[in-house]
């Protein structure tokens, strides 16, 4: 097992101990919000191009996806009053320390994709799914809310082109972590993230 792989189980173990109360509440508002299940398991591409189903709280309507476009945007309906405050702060990301211990996804690395964007992908851009998918990376922290990038009128012509200079800019930065990856930097992103989602907004 390498030194990453060990670094992921014990950073996610531990995470998974001190916010299992946590995960308690959340859990207990999102089924209180809206009728419906209280984890969203979608499908994203993961490591060598393989899919996996990726654990997120509930932050949407049930459905949501055939309501709507892959992107949420800012004030989007099929958001909840609950999933508001979670995606805020990043707190529906949490249950992706599971995904951690199966191995699906590092607690560090290029946050996943559907499959609709990473068939998309350049010849330069494949080299993001040689590396598990993570919770956090450079893009986690330089777009912490896409909703407010990519603007709230989905009718509007230019938002697509919007969504697609967004994911130009995020690749780069996927790109970026997998060529520079090392186990001190993904330490120094954990941090970095925690500062932004706390004192950075």
């Amino acid at each position: 097992m390498g030194a990453k792989r060990t670094f992921d189980l014990m950073t996610a173990s531990i995470g998974l101990v001190i916010l299992s109360p946590l995960f308690v509440v959340i859990a207990c508002a999102v089924r209180c919000d809206t009728r419906g299940p209280v984890f969203y398991r979608g499908v994203r591409t993961g490591l060598n191009g393989i899919p996996f189903r990726i654990i997120k709280f509930r932050t949407m309507v049930p459905d949501a996806e055939s309501l709507g476009g892959k992107v949420t945007a800012r004030d989007d309906a099929r958001v909840t009053r609950v999933g508001r405050v979670l995606r805020r702060y990043k707190l529906d990301e949490l249950p992706q320390l599971i995904n951690v211990i199966k191995g699906d996804m590092s607690v560090v690395g290029p946050r996943p994709e559907v499959s609709e964007y990473t068939a998309l992908y350049t010849d330069e851009e494949h080299v993001i799914l040689s590396v598990r998918p993570g919770i956090t990376d450079y893009a986690s922290i330089e777009l912490v809310q896409l909703g407010e990038v990519v603007g709230s009128d989905t009718k509007d012509g230019a938002f697509e082109d919007r969504v697609r200079k967004v994911l130009e800019v995020k690749n780069a930065l996927r790109v970026k972590y997998v060529r520079e990856q090392t186990l001190i930097g993904d330490i120094k992103l954990i941090l970095l993230t925690l500062r932004k989602l706390i004192i950075g907004r």
